[in-house]
């Protein structure tokens, strides 16, 4: 469905139109005027309309209505068709989630179109219609402040991201803490919230550097103002230090995986340790003891006053020779 729509003049913003063609005609007569629609989750034939009025691509349009797309931005003959994936950080279940925004830039208008609940667009038009020198730069000036409110974004969720690294880092070297049974399970979500952060960020690095004139891609890119381009490098620049984040992340959480799978292996050695030290202690015992209960006729130590304490005797002494020769070893 249209959630908001509006005409800007002279970054100025005034009533919707009534028939969208003749908007977008009346905005290009003036050339300093420009229609911004915004749509959520809109539906094929609510979005037909849309698509005859602009002259929006099929290919774009379907995937607009589709969604599930990687961040990527194509041209076409009268449109250009960028999609971004704002991400969320639920500090209740440590869980980040994402949204998808789609932008169709043009000659004198900007079409966006939401799926799910996260999303900078409503934050963005009101950032805009306050700063009317900034809105006076048309499409551009959308575009690069979705792409801009979407990057800053992924900075705050990677600094959260980061501190419950830190706490889960603390919980696994921890003497207490780090035998839990659950911590593997913790570490492997964790890492696909990191994977999830980076289906995100990662694939938006192309599309900022081609917007930005970064590079190989020199060329200008059709409907976005060329003045725009170092304002798209800062954010590439930001993006470029969320990507390295996340790198690090996805290292530094296999890594404490890996750290923590090696404390339970040397803890399950130890634990065995143990069990074979006492294993054998029991051993001795148990040997002497078989021997005597066999019972034969011709054991004469079965006959001597003093072989139950003697065999008894030598049985502790044993005893402690082993748990004083274990001990020194270290296993027990």
């Amino acid at each position: 469905m249209i959630v908001d729509c509006a005409i800007y003049r002279d970054g100025k913003r005034t009533e919707g139109p009534d028939d969208l063609s003749d908007a977008l005609a009346q905005c290009r007569a003036e050339g300093d005027a420009f229609v911004w629609i915004g749509l959520y989750e809109p539906t094929e034939r609510e979005f037909d309309l849309v698509t005859e009025e602009f002259g929006l691509h099929p290919l774009a349009v379907e995937d607009a209505l589709k969604a599930h797309q990687r961040p990527k931005l194509e041209m076409y003959e009268d449109s250009l068709f960028m999609v971004l994936k704002p991400v969320a950080y639920e500090p209740e279940s440590d869980a980040v989630s994402s949204g998808e925004v789609m932008v169709f830039l043009g000659d004198s208008f900007v079409v966006t179109v939401r799926h799910g609940e996260e999303s900078p667009l409503a934050a963005v038009r009101r950032r805009l219609e306050a700063d009317p020198e900034m809105l006076r730069h048309g499409p551009t000036a959308v575009l690069y402040s979705i792409a801009d409110a979407t990057v800053d974004h992924y900075l705050e969720v990677a600094t959260e991201l980061g501190t419950d690294l830190e706490e889960l880092e603390a919980e696994v070297f921890s003497p207490q803490l780090g035998g839990s049974r659950n911590t593997a399970s913790r570490i492997y979500a964790f890492k696909r919230q990191v994977q999830e952060f980076r289906r995100a960020t990662v694939p938006l690095a192309a599309p900022l550097t081609r917007l930005s004139g970064s590079g190989l891609a020199t060329a200008a890119v059709p409907f976005v103002n060329v003045d725009a381009q170092p304002f798209f490098r800062d954010v590439n620049d930001h993006l470029m230090r969320v990507n390295e984040s996340v790198e690090g992340l996805d290292r530094l959480v296999s890594d404490i995986l890996s750290a923590h799978l090696a404390q339970m292996s040397v803890r399950q050695n130890d634990d065995m340790r143990k069990i074979s030290a006492w294993a054998a202690m029991a051993a001795v015992p148990t040997m002497i003891a078989g021997i005597y209960g066999m019972n034969f006729d011709h054991m004469p130590e079965l006959h001597w006053v003093w072989s139950y304490p003697a065999v008894v005797g030598i049985m502790v002494v044993l005893e402690v020779l082993l748990y004083r020769q274990f001990k020194r070893r270290g296993w027990l």
